[in-house]
Formats: structure tokens, sequence, C-alpha cells
């Protein structure tokens, strides 16, 4: 039997997808002009201003989108798909209970292992988690980790996700959880993918990455948002939703009020998705926290966000859909043990609630800063996650004669001697997680003692000396490098004609 935890009845399920559908209604969803027209075409009242609010762009509207045509679009969304590696095989399915981990994203800082220290993440930073992740089993999945600061001397800061992507492509053969943070940076992240996996069509049939793409809480898909939903749909790409409301700060204070409105955006999401490519893969995600009233901070190891995030996925996984959720992260600014306890719960229960892709592992202080130290240590809380969501298994099933220990206890008698068995030597890798030699299981005396930290770094630096690169062929390389070239050269025409157009109007 496979342990698993739940938080809500089907009761509240019901009540929580009924204010949702409401909400879509009135107030309805800001929506970025890229779907005013798909939505109208569809029968949605769009109400279109100049100027709604301050915040709001030049003709963004307000889409009340009727429940039919949400349920409509939820029937048309694949129930799983599969990510692939480099050599074309399954690697990650989004579906079902099955249970990935990758490596938080965006982190703007890294930890700096000498002077303990956050300082601005650069392009090395993200080299080296990505050779660690790649020698970590625990991770089905790469990530484009952090923020490559030092990017910037040689390219426009507006092709940063496509740079980020770039880089995890040298150097890992995993599936990537990526996105674009502008609508205009998607096409050449596309372009890369396409390129690696040798077209569109295969890149559309063998998928090698998923697109987080976020909705602005509360109730609203802005431009770029909006814009991301539509091309990859058109382009098949799986997409996956990180709705992010924030309890009692941009979203209700209440746990169920949140998980509502999770599900009204996610909802709204998947409709413009689905309407612009029925059938196309996409992830009912998210990284819900609550809003700590002391701090004004969202604190990502609280245990009641790690109760949003399995509520959101609850949701989902009623209606059938793939999941996402945003766990293994800490909120202390050092690799410590509220960062240990913190990250080991949250990865416990996300792989308890059986959610298909759980980000965040290596992140501390509030996802604002990356530790590779921490990313080691985040992958022992994630194998002991993993055996425990195996449960308890009975070797030998149903087969004539088979026992539990009582056969076993037929060759030992009392003499406690299980250790002769051969049923102990064939069975104990299958019973037993054998941690690395990060965890201290030693007697004392027997090794010279030393704080986890310290083994932690000694472990990646043991992950980086046997990691190689992946050999690519030139020819990807060069495709890479000119996609690279082409969209710098457009974000830098973008900007000079942007400065020229502020010239001339002041």
């Amino acid at each position: 039997m496979r342990p698993s935890i739940q938080l809500l009845g089907p009761d509240l399920i019901g009540r929580i997808l009924s204010e949702a559908f409401e909400l879509l209604m009135n107030p309805g969803v800001r929506v970025g002009s890229a779907t005013v027209e798909l939505l109208r075409s569809a029968g949605v009242d769009v109400t279109v201003a100049e100027k709604v609010a301050d915040h709001l762009a030049d003709h963004d509207g307000v889409a009340h989108i009727p429940e039919p045509l949400v349920r409509r679009c939820l029937a048309s969304v694949p129930r799983d798909f599969h990510l692939y590696n480099r050599k074309g095989e399954k690697t990650v399915h989004y579906g079902g209970d099955d249970v990935h981990f990758d490596p938080g994203s965006c982190c703007v800082q890294m930890l700096d292992p000498d002077t303990m220290e956050a300082r601005l993440s650069e392009t090395r930073d993200l080299v080296r988690i990505v050779q660690v992740t790649e020698m970590l089993p625990q991770f089905a999945a790469q990530s484009t980790a952090v923020v490559c600061n030092d990017a910037g001397n040689d390219l426009p800061s507006a092709i940063g996700d496509l740079y980020r992507l770039f880089i995890v492509l040298q150097h890992s053969d995993k599936p990537v959880v990526t996105g674009s943070f502008s609508a205009s940076g998607l096409e050449g992240m596309i372009d890369l993918l396409a390129a690696d996996s040798g077209g569109l069509d295969k890149l559309r049939r063998q998928p090698r990455a998923v697109f987080d793409v976020c909705p602005s809480p509360p109730l609203n898909w802005s431009e770029f948002g909006s814009h991301n939903l539509l091309d990859l749909a058109r382009a098949g790409v799986p997409a996956e939703i990180v709705s992010m409301p924030l309890a009692g700060g941009t979203a209700p204070v209440t746990l169920a009020g949140s998980v509502t409105q999770h599900a009204a955006e996610a909802l709204a999401g998947i409709t413009l998705h689905q309407l612009a490519g029925p059938g196309s893969p996409i992830v009912w995600g998210g990284a819900p926290a609550i809003f700590d009233m002391r701090t004004g901070g969202a604190p990502m190891g609280a245990v009641e966000t790690a109760m949003l995030n399995l509520a959101c996925a609850e949701v989902g996984k009623h209606l059938g859909l793939p999941t996402h959720a945003y766990l293994v992260a800490t909120d202390s600014k050092f690799v410590d043990a509220q960062a240990g306890a913190e990250s080991a719960r949250s990865a416990m229960l996300g792989a308890l609630a059986g959610i298909n892709m759980i980000s965040g592992a290596g992140m501390l202080e509030s996802l604002a800063c990356h530790s590779v130290e921490k990313l080691v240590m985040d992958a022992e809380w994630i194998a002991s996650a993993q055996r425990l969501a195996r449960g308890i298994e009975v070797h030998g099933g149903e087969l004539p004669g088979h026992t539990l220990a009582t056969a076993m206890f037929a060759q030992t008698g009392l003499s406690g001697e299980f250790l002769q068995l051969k049923e102990t030597r064939a069975l104990f890798r299958q019973e037993q997680y054998l941690p690395s030699s990060l965890i201290d299981r030693s007697a004392r005396g027997s090794e010279p003692p030393s704080d986890v930290f310290t083994r932690a770094r000694a472990r990646v630096d043991q992950l980086v000396g046997k990691y190689r690169k992946p050999s690519l062929p030139e020819d990807v390389l060069q495709k890479f490098q000119a996609i690279l070239n082409r969209e710098a050269g457009k974000a830098r025409a973008a900007a000079a004609a942007s400065e020229k157009l502020s010239i001339s109007s002041s």
C-alpha cells in the first residue's frame, strides 16, 4: 500500500471549485491584450478599457469566463505526459501519483561557502548546480536555477532566461524545468530546445522541458503571462501554471480561501491555454505561501505554506490533472538545522501527497538565495521521502509458500543470525535507503568528527569531480550560439529603439 496524505475532503473540494467558478465570472480575471480576441471568439465577455487602473497596461481587460467553457477546456487537457532526456528516453512522468524533484529556479543570489554570505549569482554558479544535479539520481530534472548576473557584460539582460537555458542544455542530458519572464524571450528558448531535440516536430513529440508560467495575484493573467501561455500551447511545449497566492497579502487569509483563488487562477490559465492549443500539455502547479504578519515576508518553510501547496495540488488531482508544487525550501539564511527541518518536512509531505513535480531544493532565504551545499543535503531528504512513499512492500507477493518472517526463522531458529541469510543479502538494498557519506551514521571515534555543512562541501566536490560534460554535436552547438546571437541582436535593437523613442518624447 502506498502511504498518502490528504487535507481536503470531497465536500470541501467541491466548495472550492464552485467558488472558483464564481470568481471567474465575478469579479472576473484580468487578461492581457493578446488573449482578448481569442476569448471573445469563444463567447467570453471581455471588458476592455484604455486604462482600467494605473497598474494595468493599455488595452488590458477583464474577462468573465463561464463555467461551461472552462469545463470544456479542462476536458481537452492531457491527463498525463512525459518529459524526455537527450537520449529520447522517458524520464519524468507527469500524472497519477508519480513524484519527481528538481532544484528551485530563478534565485538572484548564491550562498558563498567560504564567507557564508549571500552574493550575486553568476554563470559559474549555475554550471556548478547543473553539474551536481546531473550526478544526483534524486533529481529527475534540471532547472534554470539562478540568474547569471555576470552575463550582462556581454549580453542584454532581456535575454537572461534564454542564456540560462543555453548554459543548462550544454551541461546536462536531463529534462529541464524553465520559464521565460518576458513575452519576447520565449521564441528563442523554444528554438534552443528544438535545435537540441532535432526540430520542432520532435520537440512536440518528445518534450525536453516544461515552462513555468505565472499569473499575478489576485486573478491577473498579465500581458507576458498570457502571451507565453498561448505561444506554448501553439508550439505543443508543456506549460506549468505557477499560481502564487499569498494568504493574507494578495489572497484571502484563510488557507481554504487562498486555495480557492489558486484554483480560479489555474482554471483561467487552462482556459486560455486550451483555447489556443487544444490537447497541449499543461500542469496544475503553484507556489502559494502565507503572508507573515510579523515580518511582511512569504515564509516558504512554514508548515502552512506546505499545507497550501498540498491542498492546491489535491484540487488539481481531483480534476485528474498533472500537478506541481514549490517545497523543499527554507527561510533560513544558512544551511543549518532550521534549513534541514523545514526542507525535510516539506519533501516528506510532498512525496506523500503524490505531487508530480516538486521544485525548490537548494533554496534558502524564502527563495532568494541558492546553495549547492543545501542541494546535496536536500537530495538526502528527498531520497528518504521517496523511500517512505514506496511504503512497506511484501516480497514474493502471493506466491505459494511465501511468508513474511516464518521461513527465515525456520533457517535461523532463535540464533538471530539473519545477517547470514541469502534473503538478507538479496533484499537489504531494496528495503533500506543507504545514504551518502553526507549523513553521519558512524560510531563515535571511528571517523574524524565533522559538521554536516563540511560534509556537504566535500560531497559537492566529489560529485563535481565525477561529472563529465555531455558531448554535443558541433552543428548543435553552432545552432545554440547562432540563436543566442540572434536574440541578443534583437534585444539590443529593441533597447535602442526604446531609448530613441524616449529621447524624442522628452
